[in-house]
């Protein structure tokens, strides 16, 4: 179980308590150092269980959870039947919580938007790069001690420069892919729920995967998205094409881009994300031409350490009066 850190208190009155599902990089709590509010966390990274998680909840005026913590309705019933105010997620996506119970049990919802985008743009690029190179196979071969020698047949990869870019989805992140996208001289479409006005748009999916040399996925996870690329939509892929994701692992059916793979019907994938993480699928473990990377999009000290002083401070904003401008006001 958790351990409750004091951060001094107000006499007479009763301190704000904040459950800290688990452990932030150094210097992201100092928000609460000045206030008089209790921290509830481990004194390890062990993740908490559901029913931890409930049994937490019924005690704290606010949760600082990360995309890994499922914060359902049993979670957020038994906060609202105690004195729960918020839940700030480090992360922009906030999949793993319940929206519509939260707003029916009157519990603010945050996220962290903005701050990573620069950052998971440069991972995305990164993964169209090393998936359209053939980077992963390379490497693999010379570490392996495969290698003996340059061949100017070998590991024959696609050009970046001058392909055509497709991006599902067009908000901060894609548009910065984008703006990197555009430096390597590639021509740049994209593909969005509703038409942004923009040059480039493409208000028919089908089309914007069929044109693709490289596909770049850049939308949230909803009702809507899931299986967003199924085993139809790959079928309509460029022969050869390259298909990059960032966003969330559900949007794509993992096991029909293995089997598209295998098949030489795409000529690589780069994935950040996976349909059911940690677990990855067999096929695409076992393939070279499968760049895969562990979640790792906003993983620099900066961006992280950002992303969780914005949720801290999203938690004093709500539980002092205050509208975060991160508040989520509604499903998208």
């Amino acid at each position: 179980m958790g351990s409750t850190a004091g951060m001094g208190s107000t006499a007479g009155s009763l301190p704000r308590r904040v459950l800290i599902t688990r452990q932030l990089p150094e210097g992201s709590l100092e928000i609460f150092t000045s206030k008089s509010y209790e921290l509830i966390m481990r004194d390890d990274d062990e993740p908490w269980s559901h029913s931890e998680l409930v049994d937490a909840a019924r005690n704290a005026d606010a949760i600082v959870s990360l995309l890994t913590d499922k914060i359902d309705e049993e979670v957020l019933q038994a906060g609202a039947e105690g004195r729960l105010k918020v839940v700030a997620n480090a992360a922009v996506g906030y999949d793993n919580i319940d929206l519509k119970s939260a707003m029916r049990f009157h519990i603010a919802v945050c996220n962290t938007p903005g701050v990573l985008d620069e950052t998971t743009a440069d991972l995305a690029f990164l993964l169209i790069l090393a998936a359209s190179r053939l980077a992963y196979e390379a490497a693999s071969d010379l570490r392996s001690g495969q290698w003996a020698g340059w061949g100017i047949n070998q590991y024959l990869g696609r050009d970046v420069h001058g392909a055509l870019l497709g991006l599902v989805g067009y908000g901060r992140i894609a548009r910065a892919v984008a703006d990197r996208a555009r430096g390597f001289g590639c021509e740049v479409i994209h593909h969005a729920r509703h038409d942004t006005g923009l040059p480039g748009f493409i208000s028919d999916l089908a089309s914007l995967l069929g044109r693709s040399d490289i596909v770049s996925l850049h939308v949230p996870l909803t009702d809507d998205t899931y299986h967003l690329i199924g085993r139809d939509e790959i079928a309509l892929m460029k022969q050869g094409s390259v298909l990059v994701n960032t966003s969330r692992g559900q949007v794509v059916d993992e096991q029909a881009l293995a089997e598209a793979l295998l098949q030489g019907r795409i000529f690589g994938v780069g994935l950040d994300v996976y349909e059911n993480e940690p677990s990855v699928n067999p096929l695409l473990l076992k393939s070279p031409r499968a760049v895969l990377l562990p979640h790792i999009g906003s993983a620099t000290r900066a961006t992280r350490t950002t992303m969780a002083r914005m949720a801290c401070q999203a938690v004093c904003d709500v539980l002092e009066g205050r509208t975060p401008d991160n508040l989520v006001r509604s499903e998208n």
